[in-house]
């Protein structure tokens, strides 16, 4: 038998066999199976559009009291908004109603409070403005927005603007 041999291990002899000719090249390595990976289809997530405004403004502001949010309005579009805002507590209740932006003040200071009110815009009577404000502070019955929110408004809304509070 060509290529054949007679080995002898632990008492035990063996004979080798071989018909092919003896291998004159390096094995290849064996390969390792490939990683098991698991594709699973994404579960399509939707997320539900914001809040429609629930005023008939639509050129202004409206602020939904219950939700606590309020919109910026132009030309029947959102321009900003659903915004998260804070409000006067029940002895002092921000105004529900219909109202129009009377005048704005970029740095006013309350004359009554002494309290800085960035981006005044007000609309109501008794000093009622949106300006920036701690959300999770009660006003004296403005509307507290975000500093960016607060800018957002003070440009986005012109004197004799609508404002509707529900």
């Amino acid at each position: 038998m060509r290529g054949a041999g007679v080995v002898t291990l632990l008492g035990l002899t063996l004979v080798t066999a071989s018909c092919a000719a003896p291998r004159t090249t390096t094995p290849s390595p064996i390969a390792e199976p490939a990683p098991l990976v698991r594709t699973t289809t994404p579960v399509p997530t939707t997320t539900p559009p914001p809040p429609a405004p629930p005023c008939a403004v639509t050129t202004g502001a409206c602020v939904s009291l219950a939700q606590r949010l309020a919109w910026l309005l132009r030309d029947g579009r959102v321009v900003r908004g659903p915004v998260p805002a804070g409000f006067g507590p029940p002895d002092q209740a921000t105004p529900a109603g219909s109202f129009h932006v009377v005048w704005k003040d970029r740095e006013h200071t309350s004359s009554v409070y002494g309290t800085d009110m960035p981006n005044s815009v007000f609309f109501a009577a008794g000093g009622i403005a949106f300006h920036a404000g701690p959300l999770d502070a009660p006003s004296h019955g403005c509307v507290h927005l975000t500093d960016a929110d607060s800018a957002a408004f003070f440009d986005g809304l012109n004197v004799g603007d609508a404002v509707q509070v529900l």
